[in-house]
């Protein structure tokens, strides 16, 4: 498990300590409830739920993006190919020596 160090103005930390105590929750807790209401889709628990409605109000839920990282080591969205680029790259796949030739080479078959 990883750990994280939080910096926050005081009257922010003395609200969140506040909101995990009204909930009996540590802050440690309360505030890993609100990341994960905050980054993952899949929670559908009630009290996520809440969390995650109001996050949403003030435009806070992330919504996962797929990326690839491209042969410069940046990350870019990842996006569906044309159907011309998929059909241009089946072609393209069905042409050369097959793999069946690799295998065999160098074994005296």
């Amino acid at each position: 498990m990883a750990q994280v160090s939080w910096r926050a103005d005081e009257d922010l930390v003395d609200r969140v300590r506040r909101a995990a105590a009204a909930q009996r929750r540590s802050m440690n807790d309360f505030i890993t409830l609100v990341l994960e209401a905050a980054t993952n889709p899949d929670l559908e628990q009630d009290e996520y739920t809440r969390v995650r409605e109001r996050l949403s109000r003030m435009d806070l839920v992330v919504t996962p993006m797929l990326v690839y990282v491209d042969d410069e080591g940046h990350e870019r969205p990842r996006t569906r190919p044309s159907r011309e680029a998929v059909e241009k790259a089946r072609k393209a796949a069905g042409r050369g020596k097959p793999l069946s030739d690799y295998v065999s080479e160098g074994r005296g078959e």
